[in-house]
């Protein structure tokens, strides 16, 4: 019985220094995962940040992801978020062709989306969305009839709904980390 591949999300904590991001991306390569998106920035904790990870893996596969960043000297902790509730966010440029005529329809496009136009000339108008993919996906296929000249989007950035947080300062490290069988 095979399980079914799905878009999984891990948040990643490591000590922030140099290297790491490097040794993460190589972890990947080698093990021939693909990398769908990757973020990487600052916490709350000094000297620690974290990464959000997401990649397309079956079940099996996503518990060797995790294992072998466990065996990474500076990674602090790592979640599966996959099955969780969580609120995830991507933002993206959306640079539009559009004349002066289709300035006012561009423009209530946005307001649909939610999206503000940040930057205008005669002929462009350079449009700012924050959401899910899907919104951002879906905005993306609204405007492409107007003639997208350039987008630039950031890679998910996610955690986990309520109360639960993650304490850096004393991570609880699995079983399988601590050399416990």
């Amino acid at each position: 019985m095979t399980s079914q591949t799905v878009k999984r999300t891990f948040a990643v904590f490591v000590e922030d220094k140099p290297g790491v991001l490097n040794r993460v991306a190589s972890l990947f390569r080698r093990r021939s995962f693909n990398i769908d998106s990757l973020n990487v920035g600052a916490t709350h904790e000094p000297g620690v940040s974290r990464m959000t990870i997401v990649c397309d893996a079956d079940e099996d596969k996503g518990k060797r992801i995790e294992a072998n960043l466990y065996k990474m000297v500076n990674v602090l902790w790592v979640d599966d978020i996959t099955h969780r509730q969580t609120i995830d966010r991507v933002l993206a440029l959306i640079k539009v062709n559009c004349d002066r005529e289709q300035r006012d329809e561009v423009l209530k496009i946005c307001d649909v989306f939610r999206a503000r136009a940040i930057d205008m000339s005669p002929d462009r108008v350079t449009i700012e969305i924050t959401g899910p993919r899907d919104k951002v996906e879906g905005l993306v296929s609204v405007l492409r009839p107007f003639g997208i000249l350039e987008l630039v989007q950031t890679g998910t950035v996610a955690m986990t709904r309520g109360v639960e947080k993650h304490d850096l300062a004393h991570p609880t490290v699995p079983a399988s980390r601590n050399g416990a069988a």
